[in-house]
């Protein structure tokens, strides 16, 4: 019985420490200042342009499931536009099938993205951001194919795609 309630209040303890920490850092992110973008939309105008998935991933950082979007499919050629601006941030020639139910590429198309640390989730990631309208896209990580051993994991609610 001791190891039981031993082990139930170290549990809450690691989740409150860590509660505590994910609000520190968001505290100390928000003092950044905020960046500017060519696409500039109030809250509103976000909700009614978007769809309620593109909105939570574009505008309030969500990530769609797995496995949910059709685009990790997608196998023609063709480029993949940021969805709340349309501007082409990746292509079809630099898309693989990395497994991990979203779709990947190897690399952007040049200067349409920006990145940014992301310590949610009690971890440090890279998060990528279209560059011109600030729309969250996914995150970057370093275990890719070659040639550039990365992967540009991207959430598809967060891209509409144009065939070629």
């Amino acid at each position: 019985m001791i190891r039981r309630r031993y082990l139930l209040s170290s549990g809450a303890a690691v989740l409150a420490g860590g509660a505590a920490l994910a609000l520190f850092q968001r505290a100390a992110g928000g003092a950044q200042p905020a960046a500017t973008f060519e696409v500039a939309k109030s809250e509103q105008e976000w909700r009614t342009s978007l769809s309620p998935l593109q909105f939570a991933i574009l505008r309030k950082h969500a990530t769609e499931p797995p496995f949910s979007s059709p685009l990790d499919y997608e196998k023609r050629a063709g480029m993949y536009n940021c969805a709340g601006c349309e501007l082409p941030v990746f292509s079809s020639a630099d898309k693989f099938d990395s497994g991990t139910g979203w779709p990947s590429f190897t690399r952007p198309v040049e200067g349409a993205v920006a990145t940014s640390e992301d310590r949610s989730l009690l971890m440090l990631r890279t998060e990528v951001h279209c560059r011109r309208c600030g729309g969250h896209l996914g995150h970057v990580f370093e275990d890719g194919p070659p040639p550039t051993h990365q992967r540009w994991c991207i959430n598809g609610g967060a891209l509409n795609f144009r065939p070629t």
